[in-house]
């Protein structure tokens, strides 16, 4: 029920400004050239479909057939009045690659293409209501949801027998972030400084939360002693948190240049989060506790609910020599991204993204693999409305 209330609620905040901007445009059509000035719309809506393939029969080089198809859709809905300017910005992907890891007939185990892989999945909304107060100096309430569509996969070997484990689903995690902020707001560029930032992390699907992945929501904090969880003992399976609401600093930069040089696009941005009370493993662990790799591994299992090994010594080393700006800057969450677009014509255009991530609740590669990268390059065909038209 609760999975359905949030995906209801971050529709509306999608479709509610389109809705929204169609009814004004068509007002502003039929309005008298006397009424009183209002506020304008001005929309752009841009689904793609990118796709890529690669195919070899007896090549000599070698290589392994694939093809790679991606749907996106980028919406921007923005009412500018006299006083205040509401922007609205949908960003959506989603998509699959299929490989054909043996170059097999059909009648081959798994088939021709056996392996199919997520190659995209991306929901990114956000919605920001400003008012100018000096100059380009104001004032703006943001909200932005982020999560996505489809179940993600980490997988044990290779091809067709590999072995899936879901470590991801729609709303696990899902992330809700609204924050009151200090904005400077320049024709292509833009900065926002809030110190009063709520971010609330969702993870609803007790199956991740059982194998550790819990990004973030606290399992066992020592303010509620009463509620204890532990993954071995299934009787206190029902004190499972699902929510986890932080308070803290945030920081947004953003930069949107069209033609940079002729047909060429650039946008970049860069969140940076940090969580006033949740430090090193929540209120659980203070950094004058790390004193062993055995102490480390014993907060880390009560922070999460799950049992995990000890941190090596060299990584214990590196933790306990941080001074304080380090310390802070681990705790804290970075987002980058970039986005570079090249038409070639009306309808069809190469592109290159980049999304790097830094989250100290997610370690997929060990201790220290707080790191996320996501790359990629390729043609597209897409269209794009527009109100008013140019």
């Amino acid at each position: 029920m609760t999975k359905k209330i949030l995906l209801l609620t971050a529709m509306a905040l999608l479709f509610a400004p389109m809705a929204m901007a169609e009814g004004n445009t068509n007002d502003a059509a039929t309005s008298d050239s006397t009424s009183t000035p209002k506020g304008v719309w001005t929309t752009s809506s841009t689904p793609a479909l990118k796709i890529g393939e690669f195919i070899y029969h007896n090549w000599s080089a070698t290589g392994n057939s694939q093809i790679d198809i991606t749907g996106t859709f980028f919406g921007n809905y923005k009412y500018t009045h006299p006083k205040f300017v509401w922007d609205n910005i949908a960003d959506l992907a989603y998509g699959f690659a299929w490989q054909d890891l043996d170059n097999s007939a059909e009648d081959s185990v798994g088939g021709r293409f056996e392996t199919r892989r997520k190659s995209n999945d991306k929901i990114d909304l956000t919605s920001a209501l400003s008012w100018k107060a000096y100059k380009d100096w104001g004032a703006s309430f943001t909200a932005n949801f982020k999560s996505q569509f489809g179940k993600g996969y980490t997988y044990e070997g290779i091809g067709y027998n590999a072995i899936a484990t879901e470590v991801s689903s729609f709303m696990a995690p899902g992330y809700l972030t609204t924050a009151l902020s200090f904005e400077l707001k320049k024709t292509d560029w833009s900065v926002s400084l809030s110190f009063l930032t709520g971010k609330t992390t969702f993870v609803c699907d007790d199956s991740l939360i059982l194998k550790g992945y819990n990004y973030g929501v606290i399992q066992n904090d020592k303010d509620d002693p009463k509620a204890p969880f532990d993954i071995a003992d299934p009787s206190t399976h029902k004190n499972m948190k699902h929510v986890y609401f932080a308070l803290g600093s945030y920081l947004k930069v953003q930069y949107l240049k069209k033609d940079l040089l002729p047909n060429l696009d650039l946008y970049a941005r860069l969140e940076v989060f940090y969580d006033y009370n949740k430090s090193l493993f929540g209120n659980n662990m203070g950094w004058n506790s790390i004193d062993t790799a055995s102490s480390w591994a014993t907060a880390r299992t009560k922070y999460t609910g799950v049992e995990v090994t000890e941190m090596g010594a060299d990584g214990l080393q590196r933790m306990q020599e941080m001074n304080w700006f380090q310390r802070r800057m681990f705790e804290t969450d970075l987002d980058m991204e970039l986005k570079l677009d090249y038409r070639f014509s009306e309808h069809i255009a190469a592109n290159f993204a980049l999304n790097l991530k830094y989250d100290t609740d997610f370690s997929g590669m060990g201790w220290g693999g707080h790191w996320q990268l996501y790359q990629m390059a390729g043609i597209q065909v897409f269209f794009n409305w527009k109100t008013p038209k140019n």
